[in-house]
């Protein structure tokens, strides 16, 4: 099978493709056809190095969407999607033309998405799922999404519509046009110089009773003093710094709660299971992936890489049979 791998840690120069040995399949293990991968930005943070966990030489590569073509003889033909922590890290990952996964992790497709768009979901909805459970977020709360308009944001509104919470999103900049939360959100702040003070007055001076923080680190100490009382603080990232301070006695008269999600620590099969939980979303049409700016075959993956590198606005997926 053709893949694109890479055996030193670097930028996108490092992948090289490369024909390998179709996998070897054990018991548990079933044989996928990737029909559709798409690159996320911790993949080319993988490859340049910054997951201590990841051994080498590697596939890159996270989220699926395939045919199965060996294992169980009731799979064999099914059409399915994945996500994993473990994917293209610590096992190889989905840019090749083959992927072995364990077959409990195997989820089908649902019937509404292209292979091109399953395979757009997994990191963001599974970072957004993951928050919003963590957070416990209920019909009728407040959820403040900061970062609103990238794809966790994006996955996290359509979420937190769903279950039937009230929806503020905050911006540095205004969001792209079709950016699902310009129809969601109820207040939408954009390049807010004091955040806390805009989300109390779209509160009638309460708060968000959750605060998604989708970029960390600088904006740690708003999303804090965002929070209602006995408000939940969900950290996903630590853009600009790792390291934040607060005010302790603030904090806990607020009776505050803060969360730490990483969809690092769940595996293949840990993520089927959240997957099961979006699917139904996905099947009422409550749910839409992310735009798909581009395609290609593994032969542009570098270049795509690059463009993932640099921000691109919408998804670039991997048609690794093209």
């Amino acid at each position: 099978m053709r893949a694109i791998r890479f055996e030193v840690f670097g930028d996108p120069s490092v992948l090289e493709l490369v024909e390998l040995a179709a996998p070897a399949l054990d018991a548990g293990t079933a044989l996928v056809r990737v029909m559709a991968a798409s690159i996320n930005r911790s993949d080319v943070k993988n490859v340049a190095g910054t997951m201590k966990q990841t051994t080498l030489p590697r596939i890159p590569g996270r989220d699926f969407a395939g045919v199965v073509e060996a294992g169980p003889a009731q799979w064999i033909g099914a059409e399915v999607w994945g996500t994993g922590g473990d994917v293209g890290i610590t096992r190889d990952g989905t840019h090749a033309e083959m992927i072995a996964v364990p077959t409990a992790s195997l989820r089908r497709k649902p019937g509404p998405l292209s292979f091109d768009e399953a395979a757009s979901v997994g990191v963001n909805y599974m970072a957004a799922w993951l928050g919003i459970e963590a957070a416990g977020l209920k019909a009728g709360e407040t959820v403040l999404l900061i970062g609103a308009g990238g794809g966790v944001g994006s996955a996290a509104a359509q979420i937190a519509r769903r279950l039937g919470a009230r929806v503020i999103g905050a911006e540095r900049r205004a969001p792209r046009p079709d950016a699902p939360i310009r129809a969601i959100a109820e207040k939408l702040i954009v390049g807010a110089e004091d955040l806390p003070a805009e989300v109390r007055a779209a509160t009638a001076g309460k708060g968000a009773d959750v605060v998604l923080d989708l970029v960390g680190g600088v904006m740690f100490r708003s999303a804090l003093n965002s929070l209602a009382l006995r408000g939940r603080l969900v950290e996903i990232a630590s853009t600009g710094q790792r390291e934040v301070s607060f005010d302790l006695v603030d904090f806990y008269h607020n009776e505050s709660r803060l969360f730490g999600v990483d969809t690092l620590k769940r595996d293949l099969t840990a993520s089927a299971e959240a997957l099961d939980a979006l699917t139904p979303g996905f099947d009422a049409g409550d749910y839409r992936s992310a735009p798909i700016e581009e395609t290609c075959g593994l032969s542009g993956a570098q270049e795509a890489y690059r463009q993932v590198a640099a921000g691109a606005a919408g998804r670039i997926v991997l048609r690794p049979q093209e």
